[in-house]
């Protein structure tokens, strides 16, 4: 099948999906979501024993697209629900996924960018890339990944990443348990097939196991998690800080809050 936004390859058993944007910085459009989710459901049916997911060019991913985002305020709700739906669907077949994935982030992996690199189950990174849930700065709400980041780094850190929406380095993710190693950036492929070599060795059935029975027993967490979120999402949608945030970042000014 032939994508637009993204380039898949098969070798050896190694399935790399690669979002392909650079000239946006790999930022998300719904097309590209779609298309990852597409992707990774084919490589859940299909014969590869390890999924790559990484960006061309100089970052990872972005986030959303800036055109989408000019695009939000003239959305009705139902169409508000179903981007909430379509990312969520993407989020979970990411983790839900029964081959191992790993992120290869060679570049920035901003907002969404870094739910997409650190839901993987390996994420591997070059010195000095940032990251961050960034989302609040512009009146959004980073509503879907915080079920996922409380998972992984516990609520106390998860306040201090999605409240004070700053960015953070991958020397810094290591520490937090969101990236897994390190790498730099010119054994970075290496070391990622290196890795996926290894995993190959493993049994793909009590791999798939494995990964069902992790997915299982927080499914009910992110199922209540997730709920929420959604609701949350769409709450947020209709403030008047959500509007004034989206104008602000488009027009390149300081947001007005209400108070």
């Amino acid at each position: 099948m032939s994508y637009k936004t993204i380039l898949v390859t098969e070798e050896d058993g190694i399935r790399t999906i690669m979002l392909n944007r650079p000239e946006h910085r790999n930022a998300m459009t719904p097309e590209m979501q779609e298309e990852l989710i597409s992707a990774l459901e084919k490589a859940a049916e299909g014969h590869c024993r390890v999924v790559v997911l990484t960006g061309a060019g100089e970052a990872f991913c972005a986030g959303l697209d800036l055109v989408h985002l000019k695009a939000v305020e003239q959305k009705s709700q139902t169409e508000h629900v179903a981007d909430a739906e379509r990312l969520t669907r993407l989020v979970r077949t990411l983790y839900e996924l029964p081959k191992p994935t790993i992120a290869m982030v060679q570049g920035p992996a901003i907002a969404g960018g870094t739910a997409l690199a650190t839901i993987c189950d390996f994420t591997l990174a070059a010195p000095g890339v940032k990251f961050g849930y960034t989302e609040a700065k512009i009146g959004f709400i980073p509503a879907l990944v915080s079920a996922f980041l409380v998972l992984q780094v516990g609520d106390k850190r998860a306040r201090d990443l999605l409240l004070s929406a700053r960015l953070f380095s991958s020397e810094e993710a290591e520490r937090l348990g969101l990236v897994n190693e390190v790498v730099p950036a010119e054994e970075l492929a290496g070391r990622v097939e290196a890795l996926a070599q290894s995993l190959k060795a493993s049994s793909p059935q009590v791999v798939a196991a494995t990964k069902r029975l992790l997915a299982t027993q927080n499914r009910a967490w992110l199922d209540t998690a997730l709920a929420h979120a959604l609701t949350a999402n769409a709450e947020v949608r209709a403030m008047h800080d959500f509007h004034e945030g989206v104008a602000a970042f488009l027009e390149k000014r300081k947001p007005v809050w209400e108070k």
